[in-house]
C-alpha cells in the first residue's frame, strides 16, 4: 500500500470518528481546515514549488 493510501485511509477513519463524535460540520471543517492552514503557512517560493511539482514527485 503506497504511502498516500494510508494517509487517505487515516483522514478518513480520524473524519468518521470526528463526525461521531460531533456534527458533521465540525468534522467537514477540521478536515478542511487543518490541509487549508498548512497550505496557507508555507512561504511563497514554497507553494511555488508546490503548485509546479507533480503530486508523485512531491516524496522526493
Amino acid at each position: 500500500m503506497s504511502r498516500g493510501a494510508k494517509i487517505a485511509i487515516g483522514a478518513v477513519g480520524v473524519g468518521l470518528v470526528l463526525w461521531i463524535l460531533t456534527n458533521f460540520w465540525i468534522a467537514a471543517l477540521v478536515m478542511l481546515g487543518i490541509p487549508a492552514a498548512a497550505y496557507l503557512m508555507l512561504d511563497s517560493s514554497q507553494r511555488r514549488r508546490l503548485r509546479r511539482v507533480g503530486r508523485k514527485e512531491l516524496g522526493r
